[in-house]
């Protein structure tokens, strides 16, 4: 079995800490999880969670 490969987004380092979030594909879902704890576990959601979850965050960007 092969380790996620677990990313983040490459604006996560700008003008912040970054501190941030990062992802992985697994194979019961999408794999999220504390980029300064990565070893504290990750939550697990499905990809339609994920990619409601990535729309409420577009949403709130945009000021909806």
């Amino acid at each position: 079995m092969r380790s996620p490969e677990w990313r983040k987004s490459s604006r996560s380092t700008e003008g912040t800490t970054g501190d941030c979030v990062e992802v992985a594909r697994l194979s019961g879902g999408v794999g999220v999880r504390d980029s300064k704890a990565p070893g504290a576990g990750h939550l697990l959601l499905s990809r339609r969670g994920f990619a409601d979850l990535m729309a409420r965050f577009k949403q709130d960007a945009a000021g909806e």
